[in-house]
């Protein structure tokens, strides 16, 4: 008798603790942007963007219009850059130097075409200034290379 009741207990308990954690998720809900926090506390490129331009309602919608687009054009091009990886290192079970070159190429035009397609994002962004901000942007593209720049990563000697 002493072992169903612990059995019963248990079950008990795992099921509370169940429905606690359901509970939890329940209420704090999903995270509707996928992108991790950025780092170190600082606030998103976009929301420095925004404030730094003090953009308007619709400046801001128009802002957020160029983002997805640009996204999706970068998104495009960098699965085209790990596809070309891909064939590239598959090369080292069969060595092609011609093809190899050719890939190597390929890569470096893709990331031109990144390169281009940021320039082209950020003189969009400049379109969508008033006169009167300007300045404000100006002084915005000297901290651009800081602003999306990744944290530096810990070594590992």
């Amino acid at each position: 008798m002493e072992k169903q009741k612990l059995i019963t207990f248990s079950i008990v308990t795992l099921l509370l603790l169940n429905i606690g954690t359901l509970g939890f998720l329940f209420v704090t809900g999903p995270k509707h942007n996928n992108r991790p926090p950025h780092p170190e506390g600082r606030p998103a490129p976009r929301e420095v963007i925004i404030d730094k331009l003090h953009f308007d309602e619709q400046q801001q919608a128009k802002y957020v219009d160029l983002i997805a687009e640009h996204r999706k054009h970068v998104r495009t091009t960098e699965d085209h850059i790990r596809d070309t990886k891909n064939e590239l290192y598959l090369l080292l079970n069969h060595p092609n130097s011609a093809k190899q070159d050719s890939l190597i190429g390929l890569l470096a035009d893709y990331q031109k075409e990144i390169e281009t397609l940021h320039f082209n994002h950020f003189s969009d962004i400049k379109k969508l200034c008033k006169t009167d901000q300007l300045d404000e942007f100006e002084e915005l593209t000297e901290e651009l290379s800081q602003l999306f720049s990744k944290p530096p990563r810990p070594r590992h000697d």
